[in-house]
């Protein structure tokens, strides 16, 4: 299983080493172990296209909807139900493949956020099913979590606590947009996140290969918006029995991959290598956590982190590794309150940025306390009329002025990314300079409206008893 093999790399480097280090170059040397813990693709760096803002992602979500001719498969916790997302759906349905019955439309959404309200992401796609259900799957992943007693009794929204798909996969013929940014309105006008659109099939297979893996233990809709059901579904049965079933068909699908994939790791004409990591913790999938943990843990003297994340709540498993371990300088960015988008909501939801405020207040505490404020930062995003949603990881190996490996995808590196959902990210290490001097101005955007992290800021006496209670579920 891909869990065995990954310990073992963890655990024993020396002894577990299956496939050649492709890394030509100092710098990208670091990572060679990825290619015994994840599947490799490597790929020409000018395949890969960093997008900047939410109304560039849009356009091109918008574009690729109308121009692909093959297939468009849809990863998200949900789809919004305004205007922009409505002429996402217009695009769809008035795709000429898709009318003439050559495309193949493939969506998976999040069952309790894709069902909330009257009008919501599935009153949004039954009109694709209704126009041509062979050629249309809507899939909703329901958490196996959420059962019993609580499923029957906890409110719509607070259901959403419990576990969510929370891949963000936009697939487009042989074309990813990976990003953190789910398909509603404010995400492509003004809340910044993090997109990289790749062009590469066998990348665009692989996700296409997991997302249909999930929706194999999902629900699905008809175009009567009629959910169905099938064996494995976590709604009835036991508990145990369905995760190990999701489990297992997840791990062989990864271990199979990494072992195809992995084995031709150097092609001409490629200068960057991309390595898929999947969190499912409630499938007990911990690739991505551990794989994530290694890498802050291995960054060296005079090399330095840049980490981003919209909501600041760090597992303990991290923070301990950035103090104890990490020997790189760091600088984390993260939602200035302002920036939130909880801020102002009702109820005890209005109370979760000052619950992330009072969590860099104690991490702050803790690494003054060992002597380590002089390599560890933190900051806060805040532009005017914007919300802040991006995450990720920028390494600068030492005496570098570019990055040579990024990380982008849906984690949040939270107890609820590492625990709760469905999460996955792509480590993308690059020899190429022009690529690693657009990811050094992609960190540097987002970084320059970054002000230092107001860690005084007075909380809400009830918070500190919120965050105690509920820090694992937001």
């Amino acid at each position: 299983m891909i869990r065995r093999l990954v310990n073992n790399v963890l655990q024993n480097p020396t002894e577990t080493i299956v496939y050649s280090n492709p890394f030509l170059k100092k710098d990208t040397q670091h990572f060679g172990w990825l290619t015994n813990v994840a599947p490799c693709f490597p790929v020409p760096s000018n395949n890969i296209k960093i997008i900047s803002e939410p109304k560039q992602f849009y356009e091109e979500l918008l574009e690729l909807c109308k121009s692909a001719t093959q297939r468009i498969t849809l990863a998200s916790l949900y789809l919004g139900t305004g205007e922009l997302e409505k002429q996402l759906v217009k695009a769809l349905s008035t795709n000429k493949q898709f009318q003439n019955n050559k495309l193949i439309i493939n969506v998976l959404l999040d069952y309790t956020r894709g069902s909330r309200d009257e009008v919501n992401s599935r009153t949004m796609l039954c009109p694709l099913l209704s126009q041509n259900p062979k050629n249309c799957t809507i899939s909703l992943y329901h958490t196996p979590a959420l059962r019993g007693l609580l499923k029957k009794y906890m409110p719509n929204r607070w259901n959403e606590l419990i576990g969510l798909q929370h891949m963000k996969l936009y697939i487009f013929d042989d074309t990813l947009i990976i990003s953190g940014a789910n398909l509603s309105n404010d995400y492509f006008t003004n809340r910044q996140d993090r997109y990289f659109l790749i062009k590469d099939k066998k990348l665009t297979d692989f996700y296409c290969r997991l997302i249909n893996k999930v929706q194999s233990f999902s629900l699905k809709i008809d175009k009567n918006n009629k959910v169905s059901y099938n064996n494995n579904c976590p709604y009835e049965g036991n508990k145990k029995e369905f995760v190990n079933k999701a489990r297992d068909l997840i791990e062989d699908y990864l271990e199979t991959t990494t072992i195809n994939q992995n084995m031709c790791t150097t092609m001409q004409g490629c200068d960057t290598w991309i390595f898929p990591t999947i969190q499912m913790g409630q499938l007990l999938i911990n690739q991505d956590s551990i794989i994530t943990d290694k890498i802050l843990a291995e960054a060296p003297h005079n090399s330095k982190l840049n980490i981003a994340t919209g909501y600041f709540n760090l597992t303990n498993q991290y923070m301990n590794t950035l103090i104890n371990n990490s020997q790189g300088n760091c600088e984390i960015l993260m939602a200035h309150p302002k920036a939130n988008g909880f801020l102002g909501a009702k109820g005890a939801a209005g109370g979760i940025p000052y619950a992330y405020s009072l969590i860099a207040h104690k991490f702050k505490r803790q690494y003054e306390y060992k002597g380590q404020q002089n390599r560890i930062k933190l900051l806060e995003y805040l532009k005017e009329g914007w919300t802040y949603h991006g995450k990720g990881l920028w390494y600068y190996a030492p005496q570098s002025n570019y990055p040579c490996m990024t990380i982008i995808g849906s984690p949040n590196f939270g107890d609820r990314s590492v625990t709760k959902d469905l999460e996955t990210q792509l480590v993308i290490v690059t020899e190429n300079e022009k690529l690693q001097m657009e990811m050094h101005r992609e960190c540097r955007n987002l970084y320059e409206k970054g002000l230092p992290a107001d860690t005084q800021r007075k909380v809400p006496f009830w918070v500190n008893a919120f965050v105690v209670f509920f820090r694992s579920y937001f």
